[in-house]
């Protein structure tokens, strides 16, 4: 496991965003562990977390696109503080856009989107927290397509969130992630994965957070919810 990621997961949990316990899901599923990207709320832990997420876009798409789109409304933050950290470590000027939940009808920037208003010709990489039933890209694929003037206009080079939390999609035995790269053609990637973390903080690590106990429950959870691919 590169170094960055094992260094991401400690962050998650030194910023209280990946919790350990008894969670309800918006699902309706139990989950023995839980992650909250609302709770990073400073500049530096900002600026640390566009950083992750810069390094794990360049390691898994490249340099070759031009548009961070964050759905809002905690994908907004992210697309800001990661584009800021692209510039600073890659060199590369990359553009951020969002979607309004309600368009604007005045002044000089309405519309549904906010930041950089894409268009045809553009390289887009969807940045995302977490998903686990992959439905909140239902609602953000349309809104992109729906700036194109001509089919195709608008390449979505892929979608970086950044924590794969590893269980079947509704109607599936696949991934949230790879439910969306079979349906809509583009790479769903993550910078880690709860295998990852399991690795990281109970494999190799001291057992300190998630513990024979949790691990038990994380491996009951995924007897009946893990996914399979």
């Amino acid at each position: 496991m590169e170094q960055y990621k094992k260094d991401f997961i400690d962050f998650m949990v030194e910023c209280q965003v990946l919790k350990f316990g008894s969670f309800v899901l918006k699902s309706g599923r139990t989950s023995p562990f839980f992650m909250n990207a609302g709770a990073y709320v400073n500049g530096s832990q900002l600026q640390r977390l566009g950083k992750f997420y810069a390094q794990a876009i360049h390691d898994n798409f490249g340099d070759d696109f031009d548009v961070l789109f964050g759905p809002a409304y905690k994908g907004i933050p992210l697309a800001v503080t990661t584009a800021i950290a692209y510039s600073e470590l890659y060199g590369k000027e990359v553009k951020y856009c969002s979607d309004r939940k309600e368009e604007k009808d005045h002044g000089a920037d309405k519309g549904g989107l906010l930041g950089y208003k894409i268009k045809d010709g553009d390289r887009v990489v969807i940045i995302e927290d977490v998903t686990t039933s992959g439905k909140s890209i239902e609602e953000t694929y349309p809104k992109i397509k729906a700036q194109e003037s001509s089919q195709d206009g608008i390449k979505i080079v892929g979608e970086i969130v950044s924590l794969d939390r590893r269980e079947k999609a509704p109607d599936s035995t696949k991934s949230a992630l790879a439910t969306i790269t079979d349906k809509y053609g583009f790479p769903a990637r993550s910078i880690v994965s709860m295998d990852d973390v399991v690795q990281a903080l109970y494999t190799e690590g001291d057992k300190k957070v998630i513990t024979d106990e949790i691990k038990a429950e994380i491996d009951k959870y995924y007897q009946e919810w893990g996914a399979k691919d």
